[in-house]
């Protein structure tokens, strides 16, 4: 695997634990700002956007930007938001901040994708892809817990400085090592590319992808009051809860990796079987300490596994959007990413309760497996 892959990866960590860490500032930050905490909560709503909108966005903007100059470009802007964030005391300008570094993490996610898929051979893309996510996956088991506590004991401005001060060395990094011409991608036209994305085989996996990762961060959003009220174990337990989740998430990118180039079809199939039928067993069992703890680390591992393959589906079926195949593998991810908890919601808020966001995440796993069988 190219050392530069992991450099990304480093980068991709950094900046995912932004997108996810404010979750649990948000009262500091009301009482800080003199805002209430709903409108906090906007600030993350606004970065889920910020990185729909703006991966496809970003991408456009800089296809013909060489590949060192548009990833410096965006880790530089995503440090400086930080760095405003963390200094203002205007709520205004720390939802601007958020928006505007959410495009530059789209646009380095979307342009990762897109040179990492150039620079390794055909049967190593998943490999190369399931490492870039694995910093995704790092950024949920360490980094959000790690940034949530400096922001709890210092101060949720001391998180932003910290996620600032973790993306220099990646800076440093991506400005050294990542390609300085456009070799890697093959710059033919932006109609060219788009019509790409609207073939059959693309537009499937991409509604998978929203399927799936929205069935994931529908249940991982509530798993803590699955461990307190359904499970009534101490609160203490939730963060072993979540650890648990995403060890399982680790070793299912991991798993992805390793056999996604040449079993990526079976990976699916049966991934998206076992998915499912796991969602239902959490639900139906989720009473019960050891199978709570059991079906966290598998529901995380195979969640984890069938979106890598995904993405790494994606990027394969669309080699010919060399530029954009990346950027709507991103939007897709964060559309999930961002109605998943929201979905889970609505059902917790029903009769149904903390089981309602496991079952909303096997009705969306169900769904992902009759429209991979309606979309072939």
């Amino acid at each position: 695997m190219p050392p530069l892959v992991f450099l990304l990866s480093t980068a991709v960590f950094a900046q995912g634990t932004s997108e996810f860490m404010l979750a649990g500032l948000l009262t500091d930050i009301a009482t800080d700002l003199h805002t209430t905490v709903p409108r906090a909560g906007l600030l993350n709503s606004a970065f889920a956007i910020g990185m729909i909108v703006g991966a496809p966005v970003m991408a456009v903007a800089t296809r013909q930007c060489p590949p060192r100059l548009a990833l410096c470009s965006f880790l530089a802007t995503f440090i400086a938001m930080h760095v405003l964030g963390a200094s203002t005391n205007s709520y205004a300008l720390l939802f601007v901040s958020r928006v505007v570094a959410a495009f530059a993490n789209a646009g380095f996610l979307a342009l990762t994708l897109a040179i990492v898929s150039a620079s390794v051979t055909p049967d190593r893309l998943s490999r190369a892809v399931a490492t870039i996510l694995a910093g995704t996956t790092l950024a949920l088991v360490v980094g959000v817990p790690l940034g949530t506590l400096v922001g709890t004991l210092l101060g949720w401005r001391a998180a932003l400085w910290a996620v600032a001060l973790l993306s220099v060395p990646a800076l440093v990094a991506v400005a050294s090592a990542a390609p300085a011409t456009q070799d890697v991608r093959a710059m033919g036209s932006l109609a060219t590319e788009l019509a790409v994305l609207q073939l059959r085989s693309v537009q499937r996996v991409l509604v998978l992808c929203v399927l799936v990762n929205g069935a994931t961060f529908c249940s991982f959003t509530y798993l803590a009051p699955v461990v307190t009220e359904r499970a009534e174990l101490q609160t203490a337990m939730v963060p072993v809860v979540l650890a648990l989740f995403g060890l399982g998430a680790l070793g299912g990118v991991r798993t992805a990796g390793r056999y996604g180039d040449r079993h990526a079809r079976r990976v699916v199939s049966f991934g998206g079987t076992a998915l499912l039928v796991g969602w239902c067993l959490f639900a139906l069992l989720s009473q019960s300490p050891v199978a709570m703890l059991v079906f966290a680390f598998l529901q995380g591992g195979l969640s984890f596994a069938l979106g890598s393959t995904l993405v790494s589906r994606v990027m394969r079926n669309a080699v010919g959007a060399p530029t954009m195949a990346g950027s709507f593998a991103t939007a897709s991810l964060n559309i999930g990413a961002a109605s998943g908890p929201a979905l889970g919601g609505v059902v917790y808020s029903s009769a149904l309760g903390p089981i309602g966001p496991l079952a909303a995440s096997a009705v969306l796993v169900g769904t992902a497996l009759v429209a991979s069988v309606l979309l072939t």
